[in-house]
């Protein structure tokens, strides 16, 4: 059996832990061939690759920078153009492949035409993971006006990768009812729920924190390590953020680590510069060992939304801080229902964006109670485990093609 697999994901390394390459090495693990169709952006400097190791084959397609930029007119031609460059090298490389299942992953939502290509030619099944609701995404923070012509056209391909698609697999039911209010057209009976899932590693002990890391990164021994790692974009609200920044200093013996890369990284750098807490530090984003090893360390686990957003996003960073039995400490919109999955499990607090007086509350009592931090930990933990666990869920896609 052949699966294709295509994402805007960094998937050069499979061996890394991820929701995406947990995804693919779960399917090899099952005795499915796997073909993903990964983009190398322009920035690497380096040309197409096709990588095969036993039952994965990873093809590196060159494209333009998708990712990760500001230059946002940059970013839409190098999201119209991967369309047919994907399939200009699916087509070179994969020739004499058949797939049975094509599965692929918004953003973008630019496949229709490889998914429409391969439905017709091979009568492949088709899985769409919808992890970003794409362009009233956008419409929610200001990045695009609805009713312009780029949202007309966004909109339209929007709904016929929704058309295209047997099976449509949401993160959570607050997305699977979403999406059918919005476009009523889609047959319920096609829409479902498939949450991001890994494959947990064992369980960390959380006795003792490593010295070492803490030296290396200039935190104290006794801090309360509030952590947040992942985008720093628009989507997540930039100025609560900062917000939180100047007034963490009211936190007792807490500790704000923030950890990644995106377009506004410079804007709360040169805060920072500016502000000079002593108690936070920003680091550029690391490789996922190193990452890992800073949850370890880390005592709660932070998400932030812009609350403008009207779409129940369901970031992937909770599965990490649930991985490491971490409590999370969410401030995102209303619309999430994360609020309902930690306030039901008992895993953490949420408050609404912008609002720091619920914000430095939650955060003040989750530093001054150990035990509840790991009461709330170790909820998070099982929860994981219960119900974002790779090995189960990987059922749900395959019960339509098994």
């Amino acid at each position: 059996m052949n699966v294709l697999f295509l994402t805007i994901s960094n998937m050069e390394n499979v061996d890394e832990r991820g929701i995406y390459t947990d995804l693919v090495r779960e399917f090899a693990n099952r005795g499915i061939n796997i073909y993903v169709v990964s983009p190398r952006e322009k920035r690497t400097g380096l040309p197409t690759e096709l990588i095969s190791k036993d039952k994965i084959h990873i093809l590196l397609v060159k494209t333009g920078n998708i990712t990760k930029t500001a230059n946002f007119i940059e970013k839409g031609i190098s999201t119209l153009l991967i369309e047919r460059q994907y399939l200009k090298a699916i087509l070179k490389y994969f020739k004499d492949v058949h797939f049975d299942m094509v599965i692929y992953a918004t953003p973008p939502i630019t496949f229709e035409r490889i998914v429409r290509y391969f439905k017709n030619k091979h009568n492949s099944k088709t899985y769409l993971m919808l992890k970003d609701i794409f362009p009233q995404n956008a419409v929610d923070i200001g990045l695009m006006k609805k009713g312009s012509l780029i949202w007309k056209y966004f909109r339209e391909k929007e709904k016929r990768l929704y058309e295209i698609s047997d099976v449509i697999g949401c993160m959570s039911e607050g997305n699977v009812n979403y999406l059918l209010k919005h476009n009523p057209y889609i047959d319920k009976s096609k829409v479902e729920v498939f949450p991001n899932s890994i494959k947990p590693i064992e369980r960390v002990d959380r006795i003792k924190k490593d010295k070492f890391l803490l030296d290396k990164y200039g935190i104290p021994e006794d801090a309360v390590v509030f952590i947040y790692g992942g985008n720093l974009g628009k989507p997540q609200g930039i100025d609560f953020l900062l917000e939180v920044i100047n007034n963490f200093h009211k936190i007792k013996n807490g500790y704000l680590l923030i950890v990644g890369s995106g377009t506004e990284y410079g804007r709360i750098e040169e805060y920072i510069n500016d502000v000079k807490p002593k108690n936070v530090k920003l680091l550029e984003k690391l490789p996922k060992a190193e990452y890992d090893k800073l949850l370890t360390i880390a005592d709660v686990g932070l998400i932030f939304l812009d609350k403008r957003f009207t779409i129940p996003n369901f970031p992937s960073r909770l599965t990490s801080y649930m991985e490491y039995s971490l409590p999370v400490l969410a401030a995102t919109d209303k619309n999430t229902d994360l609020k309902d999955i930690l306030i039901n499990s008992n895993s953490g607090f949420w408050c609404e964006s912008g609002d720091i007086s619920s914000f430095m509350e939650y955060a003040n009592r989750l530093s001054s109670d150990k035990d509840l931090r790991i009461k709330m930990g170790e909820n998070a933990r099982k929860y994981l485990e219960d119900n974002y666990d790779i090995t189960k869920n990987i059922d749900v896609i395959l019960k339509h093609i098994l």
